[in-house]
């Protein structure tokens, strides 16, 4: 096929490709972002429709993923700023643009926040957003420290009191003045807040020589006793005692220097402790008593121990065979001590440090509480004889009578604690006085007979016939019964 020369002319000079020019570029920049709006807005509506094709793009990712959604919106990001200014921005769109990941790795940027692979198949930006069940992975973001903190130098007294108050974290060392520390002290007293209260009283405390910081607390009653908390608290002694000596408290410094006792761990020392530094403190006389019978009782106890302990290790002592110790005596209470004595020296005379009447004696033990505490010791060991005997008593006639300053109730408890047989339980249930208690702790520790003789001689003919049905069939408590209802010289009331 023959062309003209006309021809070849327009096909050599001719293009589809436009030559450059900057007035023309504005354009055709415009133009390609209307068309890129176009398309999205057509694959808009193909993803709305429900059919089971997977929609891609031209580099194969599935259209309205979100790192689809992510690039279309940079992409239109770029296209606005390249037509805004192009020279100035083109460089660094280009440059943003290599962040997001390509189409050819095998994670996505929505297999990031989804859990998928491109392998896998994928909803729709539209489905996923509606998708409540499935799990989306997104970063925690935690509140940054500063929020909590204030670098400014420049707040007065009242307002960093107030963001004290508010848990902010302002620094007072700006405060170098007396006169502005003590400021702050009185603001925080006007608050009512002891956190913030105590917070200034430290920061006196490192900064304030102790004569001027008492000083200026004995005017401050307040202050005073949240800066003497904090310092039991925190177990300053030796500061505390400074101050209480300052203040000419006495007693509080003598219970104070009473208490560093505890901080010795061996028996010889504290006792030595007691005697030389204790004794002779300005304590109260009730205290005074107190702190003496404490260095006796500690003095008692490290000379039997000292002895319990050999005849133990010897198996000298029968008791201590078949009952050996569970714990050291050392640094236990009275009670203790008297419980510890009743079990293993009950029957020593009074003259020995190890008698329960010696000590009874010397710490002038209530008869309730020794009472109590020797009926327990001697009921665990079941020595049925000792317990009776500490309730029986003699008259000026001898006649003897059995009396529980503690109540027999109480009596019956205890024994019913440590296992006693019905026989024991029997004997001290006939002792209590109220009719109903009686009646009440018979049925509870099934002590029948105590509870038909009472019936028997309240003459309570239905009560005892109810009773009738509680016990076992042709016992002897049944007989007991039927022989008391069948007695016709009895006349019942009901």
């Amino acid at each position: 096929m023959s062309r003209t020369k006309g021809d070849e002319e327009d096909y050599w000079h001719s293009s589809k490709f436009k030559a450059f020019a900057f007035d023309d570029d504005d354009d055709d920049e415009l133009s390609q972002l209307k068309e890129s709006k176009r398309a999205v807005n057509s694959l808009r509506a193909i993803v709305d429709e429900d059919d089971d094709g997977e929609t891609v793009n031209w580099s194969g990712e599935p259209v309205g993923s979100i790192s689809w959604s992510i690039k279309e919106t940079a992409s239109n990001a770029r296209a606005s700023a390249e037509t805004r200014n192009f020279a100035p921005h083109k460089s660094r769109t280009e440059a943003s643009s290599s962040v997001f990941p390509k189409p050819g790795s095998s994670h996505s940027l929505s297999s990031l926040f989804r859990g998928w692979s491109q392998t896998e198949s994928r909803q729709s930006l539209s489905d996923a957003l509606l998708d409540t069940n499935s799990k989306i992975f997104a970063p925690e973001l935690r509140r940054p420290r500063s929020e909590n903190q204030d670098y400014s130098g420049d707040w007065s007294v009242e307002e960093t009191i107030r963001r004290m108050q508010r848990g902010k974290i302002c620094p007072l060392e700006r405060f170098r003045t007396l006169k502005e520390k003590l400021h702050l002290l009185d603001e925080a007293v006007k608050l009512h807040d002891g956190n913030v209260i105590t917070a200034v009283l430290i920061f006196l405390k490192k900064t304030l020589n102790s004569d001027v910081l008492f000083k200026e607390l004995e005017l401050r009653q307040v202050a005073l006793r949240h800066f003497i908390h904090f310092l039991r608290e925190m177990s300053e002694q030796q500061l505390l005692m400074d101050l209480l000596r300052y203040l000419e408290r006495t007693e509080e410094l003598a219970l104070c220097k009473y208490r560093e006792h505890l901080n010795i761990a061996g028996a010889d020392e504290r006792r030595d402790f007691l005697k030389s530094k204790c004794l002779s403190l300005p304590f109260s006389p009730e205290d005074s008593a107190h702190v003496q019978d404490h260095y006796t009782l500690l003095e008692r106890q490290i000379i039997v121990e000292a002895n319990d302990k050999h005849l133990e290790a010897t198996g000298q002592e029968q008791m201590f065979r078949k009952h050996p110790r569970k714990a050291s005596l050392l640094f236990m209470p009275l009670v203790t001590t008297l419980f510890y004595a009743c079990i293993y020296h009950y029957t020593e005379g009074e003259g020995t440090f190890s008698s329960p009447t010696n000590l009874r004696k010397t710490f002038k033990i209530p008869e309730k509480l020794y009472i109590l505490t020797a009926l327990a010791a001697r009921a665990k060991l079941r020595a049925w004889h000792d317990v009776d005997a500490l309730f029986t008593t003699k008259n000026w006639l001898g006649y003897t009578k059995k009396r529980a300053p503690v109540g027999f109730h109480r009596v019956v408890e205890i024994l019913h604690k440590n296992n006693a047989p019905v026989e024991i339980l029997q004997e001290y249930v006939r002792l209590v006085e109220d009719t109903e208690s009686r009646i009440s702790l018979g049925t509870k520790y099934k002590c029948h007979d105590v509870v038909i003789d009472t019936y028997r001689d309240l003459k309570d003919r239905q009560q005892l016939m109810v009773y009738r049905c509680k016990v076992e069939r042709s016992s002897p408590e049944e007989i007991k019964i039927d022989n008391i209802l069948s007695n016709m010289q009895i006349r019942w009331k009901n």
